[in-house]
């Protein structure tokens, strides 16, 4: 899961070298700290958080295949 949504991230900024995915397994549910610089903020999060949320739309539907729940949270870096 977590290289699924690496390969989104990267896809969409432009600093590629301050991504950083962060993975965090409690039991079922997967929590994902996505880490961006400030410039590429409002590219992973669209206009009024469109892209963010079809980014955790993809990822749940990942997430149900393996019977797990997911979020992903987006922080500036």
């Amino acid at each position: 899961m977590k290289d699924i949504l690496q390969t989104i991230i990267l896809n969409l900024v432009e600093n590629k070298e301050e991504v950083q995915v962060n993975e965090n397994i409690n039991e079922d549910i997967v929590t994902f700290e996505v880490k961006v610089s400030k410039e590429d903020m409002g590219k992973v999060i669209g206009k009024q958080g469109r892209i963010a949320k079809a980014i955790r739309t993809v990822m749940k539907s990942v997430a149900a295949k393996e019977n797990k729940k997911v979020s992903v949270d987006f922080i500036e870096n």
